[in-house]
């Protein structure tokens, strides 16, 4: 049985010390029509899949938005959604001019509302990771079959959907999710023994503090696909979003810009196109989505 809430650990503040362009080669934006004038004074809304709670989100990606504000007059204003549930949602409606999202995220977006990708990072990809707790007895996802395992939410892409799909269609193994809002009270679940396991990605993994992650063992990784792109509906201008894009690039030839992405993560920002995400629709995920 599949649940949403209970009585598992959900974590908004620290514990143990919280841690802190298309395939045709057309530009994203290309033959739209612009915002209207309030929606142009007001500036844009950038929506981030909430990984992590919403005011480490702000402290991530604040700098980020003033830096691109500095360089090209485009206000950005970030919309916080409480989990990742709520994020769909507001991706469902297409509420964001701009959007971080995952991977498959994206290829509902795109193909429901015609949002396409402007950036991701080019030196590195996305894997799924399942942890234990380091002292846990546990050495094989198959003795899982029947165990309770935390997850962010049903559709993180790494952490849950891709996880879930690779144990259920690849090892057979059937679990029993427990969805706790966020890669951190996946994290804290496992290590106080709350969950016999829990999905997420390495990336947030690596930011947890050094208490959890020397608590915590990995047991399994999933395949790897292209990582979150930052996308855009058609509705923006193709020269704003041209030029966001631009400013994002060139964040990544300096170092204080680097530094900067690398809290996001992103290793090495590049441009993103359509094709870097096909391969996610013959993985079968669909079976695995909930709406």
């Amino acid at each position: 049985m599949v649940m949403r809430s209970g009585w598992v650990l959900v974590v908004w503040l620290g514990w143990f010390g919280h841690s802190a362009a298309a395939s045709d080669g057309s530009r994203p934006g290309d033959s739209t029509s612009p915002l209207s004038e309030s929606q142009s004074e007001a500036g844009y809304v950038i929506g981030i899949v909430p990984q992590y709670e919403v005011r480490q989100i702000q402290r991530i990606w604040q700098p980020v938005l003033e830096q691109i504000r500095q360089k090209t007059g485009i206000r950005l204003t970030l919309r916080g959604s409480p989990s990742i549930p709520a994020f769909e949602d507001e991706l469902d409606q297409a509420q964001f001019d701009f959007a971080y999202m995952n991977p498959y995220h994206f290829i509902r977006a795109h193909e429901r509302s015609g949002y396409r990708p402007l950036v991701r990072d080019t030196g590195r990809w996305l894997r799924g990771i399942l942890v234990v707790r380091s002292d846990s007895e546990l050495q094989s996802v198959e003795a899982l079959d029947g165990r309770a395992v935390a997850f962010p939410a049903p559709n993180a892409l790494g952490a849950s959907l891709l996880m879930r799909a690779e144990l259920g269609e690849k090892h057979g193994v059937k679990v029993l999710p427990r969805y706790v809002r966020s890669h951190s009270s996946v994290y804290l679940n496992v290590a106080t023994s709350h969950m016999d396991a829990g999905g997420g990605v390495q990336a947030t993994l690596n930011r947890q503090s050094a208490q959890v992650q020397q608590s915590l063992r990995i047991l399994y990784r999933t395949e790897k696909v292209a990582p979150h792109p930052l996308a855009v509906h058609p509705r923006v201008p193709a020269d704003v979003a041209s030029r966001v894009r631009e400013a994002l690039l060139a964040m990544g030839e300096t170092e204080d810009g680097k530094a900067l992405l690398a809290r996001i993560p992103v290793k090495v920002i590049g441009d993103a196109t359509l094709d870097d995400y096909r391969p996610l629709k013959a993985m079968k995920l669909d079976k695995y989505y909930e709406e």
